[in-house]
């Protein structure tokens, strides 16, 4: 630990973070391990530790953790687009809004200049897992890589290996980021779809997918009122 974070300066209400050894010797043990291919990461002492990784060390360095440092417990996987919403807040939705007109405006900007969370991203899309080790008293970490684009379309998502080999438990989390986002898994032997009906277009979590009954009728508030069979709204309302 440097000097700056075990002496204050006098006057600076700043809390000094606690050491965390465990988080911070897995954290040195994976950089070395992973040289470049380990991109950046976020230690939160007691809380979290982060990673972020290339695509091609995401299945080697998910065996490693499972083979060599004991994470066999899989939380869960699944997906961001860091893309901000090209049409507001829903509750603030306007009438007759030109929808493909904030779409194409959205779509003008460039991925690598987007806000993203702990651990960056250099992609509108990326990935996240989280795995554990629960001999050493639940510790856990989350792994991130970056989503390619497909082809010359940086708002198209491409693919990354299946971690289903590794983690078998995370077959289903693969499939629902693949129907939500489009995001391929190269090696999955069954990414059919579990909620959406067959022949649906789009993919409903991405932030350029309209929500269109929003757009139609403006949100009125946190829950819509809605009369029941034989009566009216007004008349819902006063017997709440």
């Amino acid at each position: 630990m440097s000097s700056a974070e075990t002496e204050a300066p006098a006057g600076d209400d700043t809390p000094t973070q606690e050491p965390d050894p465990r988080r911070e010797a897995l954290l040195a043990g994976l950089t070395e391990r992973l040289g470049d291919e380990l991109v950046d990461s976020h230690l939160q002492p007691g809380v979290n530790l982060w990673i972020r990784i290339t695509p091609a060390a995401w299945v080697p360095t998910m065996r490693h953790l499972r083979d060599d440092l004991g994470f066999r417990f899989f939380e869960f996987l699944s997906a961001i687009d860091w893309l901000p919403s090209p049409y507001g807040r829903y509750e603030e939705a306007a009438v007759d809004v030109d929808l493909h007109a904030l779409r194409d405006a959205a779509l003008a900007k460039d991925p690598s200049e987007l806000e993203t969370g702990v651990a960056g991203g250099d992609t509108r899309f990326q990935v996240f897992a989280r795995v554990m080790n629960l001999a050493e008293r639940d510790l856990g970490i989350i792994l991130k890589v970056d989503v390619p684009p497909a082809g010359d379309d940086p708002h198209q998502p491409g693919s990354i290996e299946t971690i289903t080999g590794v983690y078998p438990g995370a077959d289903w989390n693969e499939r629902e980021v693949h129907e939500m986002y489009g995001i391929g898994f190269d090696g999955h032997r069954n990414l059919r779809t579990l909620y959406l009906p067959s022949g649906f277009e789009g993919h409903p979590l991405r932030k350029d997918y309209p929500l269109l009954a929003r757009h139609v009728k403006p949100w009125p508030g946190i829950v819509d009122v809605e009369p029941m069979p034989g009566g009216t709204a007004d008349e819902e309302e006063g017997d709440a």
